[in-house]
């Protein structure tokens, strides 16, 4: 557990070793990818290099020893294949994956301060055994000197580092690093230190000094950098922010004429095939990392901001009513409602996160599943450059996980299967985004499998084969339902297409849509907002009661005619009638009955939603406006109604119910008597 001054490191640690983490797994999924087309992929084993090199060194910094030892004979292994420019062993992918998978059980750990588990012997020793037989060549190396007290910080992987370091001809070096109230004011902390010195060369541990507290250095904290580099001195102190004095000499390289051979072997002084060297080119990215509950703070700072704009706008009125002259009042009020609206498009965009992070984790799900299913897939991802709000991406990520688990184990064939019918043997699963407009997300998951078989999941289901896409979805989607006879630890317990329906429609207020045709393949396409916290809205009256919808989610708003209206028929307890549009039927029922409130004699307009194929129309009293709200979502199960998605406050204090007339319109049709 890090205690005093080391905490404020842990949460940054463990974020930037999940990165890191993630980065290694997707560059050996790449290189198993290429390896088993016959080819290689030097520069993926280059970056799984530079994020093992990272995280053993991040780790040393904070002192999770167990880390280090894992990450170091995973590189050893990687560095060797890439100084012979040799292809990484395919056998290898699977002990590295584990390696992984284990480096990152203990970053969990640590974070949560809990103990770290040791390196399990059995993972070691395969480690080991793949770089005995696939290492490079074991040339003498010179002996390393170092100081008692700096040696004694230094666990033998470091000193085996900094030995091979010396045979390739780079300095050693140790850099004094003092944090200071001016230091820090001027943004200059260890972490970027770091960062700007494993630029000009091989970071090999940073790690913590006590020296006693000064009124410049309240904390009492310094830190020692270990560098391999083969830059000067000024340059090692300029990314240090250090005076030059602080740079010290521990070891250099060995004679002219082993370093002549070193060089040979190396292909060169500045060898391209170098990790280390690539690295000093790398550009620097302006990025600052920042903890989601911080962005939160400012989401819940911005909500204050927009419920004083209406009780602004609401006293202003007011005066206005009075007869007083509001007219400078006003201008005031608009122009903070453009400002407003600025800074919530300016929150929101820091709050957006690339679709492809949320993608980058399914290769390694899919080759999981298709080893212990015995399938051939080939997955095809494209994000499209899209991004979300990391508020959906992380809701929406369960459902993306729980459709390619169908698509590998229900849809995607056997290889003998494919070829009987006439397929090729690796059956295809596509991942594909688009932006629907500036408020939605278009994902579409497609395979070439079996497709849906409507009237096996009829039978399975007890009831008619449904004659639409829509009404198969919804059957597929009923709690409890499954194909499999026996639940498997993939499948067959019947809550997959339930969570993804319930995820989509329900917390996210998207859509869920299908395709299929029997034997060559299925398509679900989902459709959610980019943002749920902050969304623009319309307010208004039905049955006496004032509430808000998304308009995002209506496609159409129009007055109601009521002596051109058909019917009525029923739905349930509800009257339905039918209106005519765009020579279409559509059913119209009044909003204030769904929610068995007392229905006026006079609803006067008509709210137009889509949900799929079907079309719905609620009528109401009238509409009031369109603002910008801030949704609240009710998390309490007793308060939760179908149809109503979260609460806002429009300025009165009062809570004003959001609706979800989509999610509220598929339910009513689910009942029956809505299919025109």
């Amino acid at each position: 557990m890090v205690e005093g001054g080391f905490q404020e490191f842990v949460a940054a640690y463990v974020l930037e070793a999940e990165e890191h983490l993630e980065t290694a797994t997707n560059q050996l999924l790449s290189i198993e990818t290429a390896l088993r087309s016959g080819g290689a992929n030097l520069k993926g084993l280059r970056e799984a290099f530079r994020s093992l090199h990272t995280i053993k060194g991040l780790s040393a910094m904070v002192g999770v020893e167990p880390v280090v030892s894992i990450a170091h004979r995973m590189e050893t292994l990687l560095r060797s294949c890439d100084r012979r420019s040799a292809k990484l062993p395919i056998e290898s992918i699977d002990v590295l994956l584990g390696g992984l998978r284990a480096i990152r059980s203990r970053v969990r750990a640590f974070g949560e301060g809990k103990p770290v588990p040791l390196p399990e012997p059995e993972l070691l020793r395969a480690l080991d055994e793949l770089d005995d037989e696939h290492g490079a060549d074991s040339a003498e190396i010179p002996p390393l000197e170092l100081e008692p007290a700096l040696a004694s910080k230094l666990g033998a992987l470091e000193v085996e580092q900094l030995r091979a370091g010396l045979a390739e001809g780079q300095r050693a070096v140790r850099v004094d690093f003092n944090p200071s109230v001016e230091k820090s004011a001027r943004g200059v902390t260890i972490n970027q230190v770091r960062e700007r010195v494993q630029q000009l060369g091989e970071l090999v541990k940073v790690f913590p000094t006590s020296k006693p507290p000064s009124g410049e250095q309240p904390g009492g904290l310094a830190f020692v950098i270990v560098l391999l580099t083969r830059a000067p001195d000024a340059a090692v102190a300029e990314a240090a922010s250090v005076e030059p004095d602080s740079v010290q000499l521990l070891a250099s390289p060995p004679s002219r004429e082993a370093l002549l051979a070193s060089k040979q072997r190396a292909l060169g002084e500045f060898d391209a095939n170098n990790p280390a060297n690539e690295e000093i080119a790398a550009p620097q990215r302006g990025v600052v990392r920042v903890e989601v509950s911080r962005l939160d703070e400012t989401v819940d700072g911005l909500s204050a901001l927009i419920v004083t704009r209406f009780r602004l706008s609401r006293a202003v009125r007011a005066l206005r009513d009075k007869g007083i002259d509001t007219r400078e009042l006003e201008e005031i009020v608009g122009d903070n409602g453009r400002q407003l609206r600025n800074l919530r498009a300016a929150i929101l965009r820091v709050r957006m996160v690339p679709v492809s992070e949320l993608l980058d984790r399914i290769p390694l799900i899919v080759r999981s599943l298709k080893r212990s299913m015995n399938r051939l897939v080939e997955l095809d991802l494209d994000s499209g450059g899209t991004e979300v709000d990391k508020a959906v991406a992380e809701r929406l990520f369960p459902a993306v996980v729980h459709l390619i688990r169908n698509a590998v184990d229900h849809a995607i064939e056997t290889p003998d299967e494919r070829v009987r019918r006439g397929k090729p043997q690796e059956g295809s699963i596509r991942v594909e985004c688009s932006n629907r407009s500036n408020r939605w997300l278009e994902m579409r998951i497609t395979d070439d499998g079996r497709g849906i078989d409507a009237e096996a999941v009829a039978r399975r289901g007890g009831v008619p084969v449904p004659a639409t896409s829509a009404g198969l979805l919804a059957l597929i989607c009923r709690s409890g339902l499954s194909t499999r006879d026996v639940a498997t630890t993939t499948s067959g317990r019947g809550m997959g297409m339930e969570i993804v329906e319930r995820i989509v429609t329900q917390q996210l207020g998207g859509e869920l849509s299908l395709s299929t045709e029997f034997g060559k393949g299925t398509t679900f396409t989902l459709l959610v907002p980019l943002t749920i916290t902050v969304v623009d809205a319309f307010s208004f009256i039905s049955g006496g009661q004032r509430f808000v919808t998304p308009v995002a989610t209506i496609d159409e708003i129009v007055e109601l005619d009521r002596s051109t209206l058909q019917g009525p028929t029923l739905s349930g307890k509800s009257a339905v009638k039918l209106m005519a549009r765009r020579g279409r039927p559509v059913p119209v029922l009044s909003l204030a009955e769904v929610f068995r409130m007392p229905a006026p004699e006079n609803e006067a307009k008509a709210l137009i939603v889509r949900s799929g194929d079907e079309i719905v129309a609620f009528s109401i009293d009238r509409m009031l406006g369109q603002q910008e709200i801030v949704v609240r979502p009710l998390n309490d199960s007793l308060v939760k109604v179908p149809g109503v998605s979260g609460a806002t406050d429009l300025g009165d204090g009062k809570p004003t119910l959001v609706l979800d007339l989509i999610s509220l319109g598929s339910r009513l049709g689910e009942r029956g008597g809505l299919h025109a």
